[in-house]
């Protein structure tokens, strides 16, 4: 009975083979089939992990896409409400390779350059995580980042 209530999405990087965690925990390598019975507006951390790449964090919650099979359900039986949302089928996303050792990066800013104290910086990056633009994990991650900078 509950089998109807599960929704799968395929995780996929480019380039693939990157190491998937979800909420934390190493489960396999891109391109990876996702599945789970979690209720309406769980959210699902995951982290893609490629030697020569950022690590990329990110996450999805099971609001992506309506459920029609579980909306009926519900009507006989009221507990598949919790189901009527479901996961996108796949979720692409795209890594960034890191600078080869000894490449510098330089970039040309025309007209002044404004430098941003670590308070503000922190204020905008607490924003980021309160308007659910950065998971927690990545918060925390770039916070260390700026504290470290002191």
């Amino acid at each position: 009975m509950f089998a109807g209530c599960a929704s799968s999405t395929m995780i996929n990087s480019v380039p693939s083979g990157a190491k998937v965690y979800i909420n934390g925990e190493s489960v396999g390598t891109t391109p990876y089939l996702y599945t789970d019975t979690k209720v309406l507006g769980s959210v699902v951390n995951v982290d893609l992990v490629k030697d020569g790449y950022e690590t990329l964090y990110t996450s999805f919650t099971r609001t992506e896409q309506v459920n029609a099979g579980a909306i009926v359900g519900g009507f006989f039986l009221l507990f598949p409400f919790l189901w009527t949302m479901e996961y996108k089928p796949t979720h692409n996303y795209e890594l960034i390779p890191l600078p080869a050792t000894g490449d510098t990066i330089t970039t040309e800013v025309p007209g002044p350059v404004q430098v941003k104290s670590p308070t503000e910086r922190l204020k905008e990056l607490k924003k980021l995580l309160d308007d659910k633009l950065i998971t927690e994990k990545e918060y925390e991650t770039r916070k260390k980042a700026i504290l470290e900078e002191l």
